[in-house]
């Protein structure tokens, strides 16, 4: 199991993951085509973005995205792994890598727009919902997460 930057190259099987991973949640084909321009992932933007994928025996199985929203506001863009795989806790795993990376800026904040099913899974790793955004569905609404980030003052 490895965790590397993505190259533009695989932007297909990214969209795949993001894709198969909202259907897992019962959406239907109807809204996955809906919402399949937010869920492309484009080469470009993986060249504009960080992109971080996870691969177990030389398959990309999830992945998860990242930009910086200001100066101390870092945007958790996405993060999917393939349905097989949900409740493995490489969902945690990815958490766990991308935290690391803020760990490495200056942001204070994390942000995020969670899917409604996936809500729970950030609360736990201490997300506060803190509103919502109206979706392209009628009635319905995505939560909207921030976690502070807490900085050692002395840090070496």
């Amino acid at each position: 199991m490895s965790i590397e930057k993505a190259i533009n190259t695989d932007h297909q099987i990214l969209t795949q993951i993001t894709k198969k991973s909202k259907a897992f949640w019962g959406y239907s084909e109807e809204q996955i085509e809906i919402w399949s321009e937010f869920l492309t992932v484009t080469s470009g933007y993986v060249d504009a973005n960080m992109v971080y994928k996870l691969s177990v025996e030389d398959q990309i199985v999830g992945y998860y995205s990242f930009f910086n929203q200001d100066e101390k506001t870092v945007k958790l863009d996405n993060l999917f792994v393939l349905p097989e795989y949900i409740g493995k806790g490489l969902g945690r795993l990815l958490m766990k890598h991308f935290l690391l990376n803020i760990d490495k800026t200056n942001a204070n904040k994390i942000t995020l727009n969670s899917e409604p099913n996936a809500e729970s899974f950030y609360s736990k790793l201490g997300f506060v919902k803190v509103g919502e955004i109206e979706t392209s569905i009628k009635d319905r609404y995505m939560p909207i997460m921030e976690l502070t980030i807490k900085r050692e003052f002395n840090k070496k």
